[in-house]
């Protein structure tokens, strides 16, 4: 079996809050991407979404399965203008989500996979959330823009993301 190596390719730490976080430039050198995420917004119940090469057309679809250690819950959207990592109990102003995007195929020639994965404690009441996403591009990811849903409600200083190489 071979071991897969991870390759930093960028880190971005918000010394400021911030709209969005954007790596551009990505190389197509590897085969898969991923992406961690550890931070929190602005406003409460918010969700963090991906958006590649800046596409904002009714590109993306996903299926979910959320729980909270109390319910659970699962569906699917489609048609939407960007990849939510999360569709359950959003953000909260001062815990901070654990998110990964696990971005397969990146550079192929068709439709691409994503698997989401978030977690967040809230004190006892947190929740996890499992998205398997689809892009309805057969371009080559070059850049992901993250930000959540809601307009105006920014990723808060100290969030960290990086972006791996595979």
């Amino acid at each position: 079996m071979a071991t897969a190596t991870y390759v930093p390719i960028a880190t971005q730490t918000l010394s400021t809050s911030a709209s969005s976080i954007t790596f551009s430039s990505i190389p197509s050198t590897y085969t898969d991407l991923r992406l961690v995420f550890v931070g929190n917004s602005s406003a409460a119940n918010r969700y963090l979404t991906l958006t590649f090469n800046a596409d904002s057309g009714t590109n993306y679809s996903m299926t979910y399965l959320v729980g909270d250690g109390t319910t659970a819950a699962s569906g699917n959207r489609t048609s939407d203008t960007s990849l939510y990592t999360n569709n359950y109990g959003g953000s909260s102003i001062t815990i901070p989500q654990f998110i990964t995007a696990d971005i397969f195929s990146y550079t192929g020639s068709t439709y691409k996979t994503v698997l989401c994965t978030t977690s967040s404690d809230k004190n006892g009441s947190g929740n996890t959330d499992r998205v398997a996403g689809l892009w309805r591009s057969t371009s080559a990811i070059t850049s992901i823009t993250m930000q959540y849903l809601i307009t105006g409600s920014n990723i808060n200083a100290g969030t960290t993301a990086t972006l791996w190489g595979i």
